[in-house]
């Protein structure tokens, strides 16, 4: 098959990183690609980009018209993010670095940050959630389904369930702007033809559920699932 995408090597690694730390490639800066092109069912590249520059909006409250005029101020964008602050943090990190820290740093990741993230499901689930709906039985998403990646906890109604995805954040995180990933919109909505049931986002700080809103959705869920 032939491939179309552009390697950049070595730079790949720098700009992949800025652009998603960034934010500069998610729906709300240039749309929803994939349900796009779905949408369009190209023959040719060149079909799909005349279509896309016709049809994109961004996904946002205030959705604007996308063109290559903006598509071109994004890349302008990461260039200044890289160049800017990525390369002077990076040289600084790298000047800092030591063989202790790899070590340190291999075993943290897998002991303590899984063990914390085990906690933080747990008391999100037991301390908040099951005591909200203690009709719900809520179990751990089996690792061997398809959507486990994505869905943390399932929450059954009867014989369907809508699915819970934990998402750890700080305090003063903006999780307003927090856009799933084309590929996790994919998921949730296998999830979804599957189990019957919508996939919630539950942002929390340690034990405490941020985005307190998602439990009056959750009930929503739960009455719909009901009937």
């Amino acid at each position: 098959m032939k491939r179309y995408s552009k390697e950049f090597g070595k730079k790949e690694k720098v700009l992949n990183y800025a652009c998603q730390t960034y934010q500069l490639s998610r729906p709300n800066k240039v749309g929803t690609v994939m349900a796009l092109i779905r949408e369009c069912q190209p023959k040719t590249i060149e079909q799909w980009e005349q279509w896309y520059f016709e049809n994109a909006i961004t996904d946002g409250k205030t959705p604007t018209k996308i063109t290559k005029e903006s598509l071109e101020e994004l890349g302008e964008r990461l260039y200044v993010k890289i160049k800017e602050i990525v390369i002077p943090e990076w040289t600084e990190a790298f000047n800092q670095l030591t063989l202790q820290d790899s070590v340190e740093y291999i075993f943290n990741l897998t002991i303590n940050r899984t063990f914390d993230g085990f906690l933080r499901e747990k008391s999100v689930i037991e301390d908040n959630l099951a005591k909200k709906f203690p009709n719900i039985k809520f179990e751990e998403s089996d690792p061997e389904l398809d959507h486990a990646g994505d869905i943390d906890y399932l929450g059954w109604v009867g014989q369907k369930a809508f699915g819970i995805q934990i998402k750890p954040v700080t305090a003063k995180a903006n999780f307003g702007n927090y856009s799933a990933t084309e590929r996790m919109k994919a998921s949730f909505s296998d999830f979804t033809n599957k189990f019957g049931g919508q996939v919630f986002v539950v942002f929390s700080i340690d034990d405490k559920i941020k985005n307190e809103e998602v439990v009056e959705q959750i009930a929503i869920e739960i009455k719909r699932l009901s009937k």
